[in-house]
């Protein structure tokens, strides 16, 4: 796989002679076991793979190469390039501005730029109508357009549907930057609707199999429905594709939810009206999710899944690790602020709270540790390291590593 030049500040010595060990021991990725640090009364378990994915290293390498090749000029991304508030802190201090927030809420005038600008689109793409703004105040962005390869296939395997007369159905959160391209790249070429999850999925097969009326559907779905879609028509013929952070196996029920109910209406039809779209899951996240189950497979008392609070495959893994055992969805390494105290997100609630004992007293102890696919190794060292600064295992970290 393409090697990516990026800053040694988000690199990490430890996490990097981890993967390393782990990749020569394993080069076909076939074996998703944690990596297991031994530190006598202390254990630490490593999932098989977290951090930078392929896309994030792209957009990152190409966000520091405008910057690196137009000395001088104004460079902008259109908005944060992943989600992960430590890379866009650092593209900011080194020269970035953002010309909207991840809700689209523009943080300056378009007017303000000119064509001697650079812009760089982020990882998520962004919507056509966007891309025609860009066009029109002459920016040019095609050298730097960081939208990930994963992205860009969903796209491509929406048009595909849409020639074969599919309505498309995108599975993903409406208000992702992500899911918002993806929806308006479709939209241009067939009818697209947006579904969060199952229960939304079994809402909209009421629909599918006209057992609710059609004008119930705009309220069910407000928002989420291209312009012009007939629910009495439109869902005729229909295939899935995702929001490339979703939870791969949820896209896969929902897939399989829709492709046996078709299969119950239909018989062995139903290839006319549905289409098998698996291949649209994204690599990164099916590797990430497999790793972190294989890690709560271990024996564990506390999980630590570091990432940017707004980044959708982090949270998906928080949502997993919480079926396990206490787990606490960091941002950085300053959230562990004591060995009594912590600092955390919650995803059900959307609030950041301070959580006191977070630690078992009890030895031995058991703790694992993930990130997300936008989180730097680097940050993932300064997580462990605060770790065992606090807990002071019996066994040295740095011996432990030399005998990996």
């Amino acid at each position: 796989m393409r090697q990516f030049d990026i800053p040694l500040r988000f690199q990490s010595p430890w996490i990097t002679k981890i993967k390393q060990k782990r990749k020569l021991q394993d080069p076909k990725k076939k074996d998703f076991a944690p990596t297991l640090l031994d530190l006598g009364d202390v254990s630490i378990a490593l999932a098989r793979h977290f951090g930078f994915c392929y896309g994030v290293e792209n957009a990152i390498e190409i966000a520091y190469t405008a910057l690196k090749e137009n000395p001088g000029k104004r460079v902008f991304l259109l908005s944060q390039l992943i989600h992960n508030p430590l890379v866009n802190a650092d593209l900011q201090e080194n020269g970035i501005s953002f010309v909207q927030d991840t809700e689209g809420n523009l943080l300056m005038n378009w007017e303000d730029l000119s064509c001697e600008d650079i812009l760089v689109i982020p990882a998520f793409g962004t919507t056509l109508e966007t891309e025609e703004k860009i066009k029109t105040l002459g920016l040019k962005t095609k050298v730097y357009d960081s939208t990930c390869p994963f992205v860009e296939k969903v796209w491509k395997k929406s048009e595909k549907l849409a020639e074969q007369n599919y309505t498309v159905i995108i599975h993903g959160k409406a208000n992702h930057e992500e899911t918002k391209a993806t929806f308006s790249h479709t939209q241009a070429y067939t009818k697209t609707l947006i579904i969060k999850d199952m229960q939304e999925a079994k809402q909209l097969l009421a629909y599918v199999l006209h057992e609710k009326p059609a004008e119930l559907f705009f309220e069910e779905f407000a928002g989420k429905y291209s312009q012009g879609f007939d629910p009495a028509i439109d869902l005729g013929k229909i295939g899935v594709v995702n929001q490339t952070t979703m939870l791969a196996e949820e896209t896969q029920a929902i897939a399989d939810f829709f492709k046996q109910s078709l299969l119950e209406k239909h018989g062995q039809n139903y290839l006319q009206y549905f289409a098998d779209t698996r291949d649209t899951l994204c690599y990164a996240t099916n590797d990430n999710q497999t790793a972190t189950y294989a890690l709560l497979e271990t024996d564990l008392d506390v999980i630590f899944v570091v990432g940017g609070y707004n980044s959708s495959n982090t949270s998906h893994l928080v949502e997993l690790c919480e079926k396990k055992c206490p787990s606490y969805f960091i941002e950085n390494a300053s959230c562990l602020q004591s060995l009594q105290s912590i600092a955390h997100y919650d995803i059900h609630h959307k609030i950041t709270k301070n959580s006191i004992d977070y630690l078992p007293t009890h030895r031995p102890l058991r703790i694992a540790v993930t990130a997300g696919a936008s989180c730097p190794d680097a940050e993932v060292e300064r997580v462990l390291r605060t770790l065992v600064d606090f807990l002071k295992p019996s066994i040295d970290i740095s011996n432990c590593l030399e005998k990996l």
